[in-house]
């Protein structure tokens, strides 16, 4: 058997051992391990002979689909760096990524009817079924420990598009604690729900496909309607799923959610977003035998670097642990004057180090520097996650908020995340999300709301006050009919500002701009 020291090559090994397993489908066609990595192999092929080596970045503009895991896959097989794009971006914006990353080659895929763009940014898009070649294909790349697996693109607080590049070995790291810590095995049936060109998605797909498990892959598009999501567990005797709060709170806004009570279905994961108490209340109402995890990580530490199981009394304080960190993965917190904490509950920015860590920023050291610190532990390098944290005097952390979600009005400090929480506690509203908008020049906090009955802004105001200081309260209450989500499966929070016609707030501040 191959040494297993990256994902790739674990997942050569399960074919290996067990070449018959169905290994990914959807609703095109079913691979076994063995049909899985003769693919690869043979796109791997012709990705040599279109010129592409290791260190070469390779773009998919490939939907969830078979497809998109062979051409990771065959990108890993000769040490090139896949980037996945996403197939609903502006043209204007996969212009400036492929501008950005200059790959050796775009591949996309014709078997969702997906009709790519002739050309980006000078690069003529090739699709994956005219790439395959048939004969001997390469010796997958074996010193792959130091290179870059993967890169994703994310706006982050730059507002512009920026490479985190991932390692094999930090993608290897993570993808085995993530196995591990949520029992992850062969049996295991996954159903694939966010994009993949979000790396939430890759907490689902490879952890599953290294251990030998089956990944069912639906497209996206589909998956917004939840009768899908219920119809494909049932079809599919799903396990296992992972998705964002907001898609769980889709999931329970459908009257056939209880149909997962007598299903195959044993747990969930949830990442991306901080969970909402009352969506899990709801949810174990409805369901108590299936388990929740809460999983947690900036890009920058590769997919997740913690995963937590949930239960009904770990909550009844009114807040979410996200656990602790993953083996090999470390955390420190600090303070507002660069100090280490060490006391529980005492909040403090997160800073992160360990196996998991990128490889830094595309092209843009600058940036890299910006966020990599190493001189606040000695010897140890850190990413300044931009997330405000406690711990507990059991070592369980709990999000707080983000740094710049946490606002200062009137003096007062006022997290975003806890005027949602406490929104989200009266009586009748089924969700609630608080953001700022532009008020006249003024920062404003509008509440977007979702209730179950008919109610006015002025009791919702009411009843928000008996809970609410006065001078956090919202400055508007606006009643929607739903939260919509974002191409990742997160709340869209633009698109209900715009729907409000609300303009977000942008503070003028005296402070050198983050370099982008």
């Amino acid at each position: 058997m191959l040494t297993s020291h990256s994902v790739l090559h674990e997942i050569i090994d399960r074919a290996l051992a067990d070449p018959s397993h169905p290994a990914a489908t959807d609703l095109d066609r079913e691979l076994s391990y063995a049909e899985l990595i003769d693919e690869a192999a043979r796109l791997a092929t012709g990705l040599n002979d279109h010129g592409v080596s290791e260190g070469d970045r390779v773009a998919l503009l490939i939907p969830n689909s078979v497809d998109f895991v062979v051409a990771a896959l065959a990108s890993l097989w000769v040490g090139a760096i896949f980037v996945p794009l996403a197939i609903t971006d502006p043209p204007s914006r996969l212009q400036m990524i492929v501008a950005d990353c200059a790959p050796a080659l775009v591949i996309t895929s014709t078997r969702e009817g997906h009709e790519p763009p002739a050309s980006l940014g000078g690069v003529q898009p090739v699709p994956l079924q005219e790439l395959r070649v048939e004969g001997r294909a390469p010796a997958p790349e074996s010193n792959v420990s130091s290179s870059v697996a993967y890169m994703i693109y994310t706006s982050g607080t730059t507002g512009s598009p920026k490479g985190v590049q991932i390692g094999n070995a930090a993608f290897s790291a993570a993808v085995r604690s993530i196995a591990d810590s949520l029992g992850i095995v062969r049996t295991t049936r996954t159903l694939c729900v966010s994009p993949f060109h979000f790396d939430g998605s890759y907490a689902n797909l490879f952890p599953t496909l290294v251990v030998g498990g089956t990944v069912i892959i639906r497209p996206r598009e589909a998956l917004l309607f939840p009768r899908t999501f219920f119809n494909t567990v049932e079809q599919e005797k799903i396990t296992y799923s992972g998705f964002t709060p907001s898609y769980l709170r889709l999931l329970l806004a459908s009257p056939q959610v209880g149909n997962l009570r007598n299903s195959t279905l044993e747990m969930i994961a949830l990442g991306g977003e901080v969970i909402s108490v009352t969506d899990l209340r709801e949810f174990w109402a409805r369901l108590p035998s299936i388990r929740v995890f809460n999983r947690y990580g900036p890009t920058e530490t590769t997919i997740a670097v913690t995963n937590v199981e949930l239960t009904p009394d770990m909550i009844e304080g009114g807040t979410v642990t996200i656990g602790r960190p993953h083996p090999g993965v470390s955390f420190v917190l600090v303070d507002d004057h660069e100090r280490v904490i060490e006391a529980a509950y005492q909040t403090g920015e997160l800073y992160i180090g360990g196996d998991q860590l990128m490889d830094g920023y595309w092209t843009n050291p600058e940036l890299t520097s910006h966020v990599m610190r190493s001189d606040l532990v000695p010897n140890v390098k850190l990413y300044r996650s931009g997330d405000l944290v406690y711990h507990d005097e059991d070592g369980n952390y709990v999000y707080v908020d983000r740094t710049d979600r946490v606002i200062k009005r009137s003096g007062v400090r006022i997290s975003l995340v806890e005027l949602s929480a406490s929104m989200n506690k009266i009586d009748h509203v089924v969700a609630a999300a608080c953001l700022t908008f532009d008020r006249d020049g003024e920062l404003g906090i509008v509440a977007f709301v979702i209730s179950e009955v008919e109610l006015t802004a002025i009791e919702a105001r009411r009843a928000a006050s008996q809970l609410i200081p006065e001078n956090m309260l919202p400055d508007r209450i606006e009643f929607v009919a739903s939260m919509p989500l974002n191409t990742s499966n997160q709340l869209d929070e633009p698109r209900l500002l715009a729907a409000a016609g609300l303009r977000p707030f942008q503070p003028i501040t005296a402070q050198p701009p983050v370099p982008t």
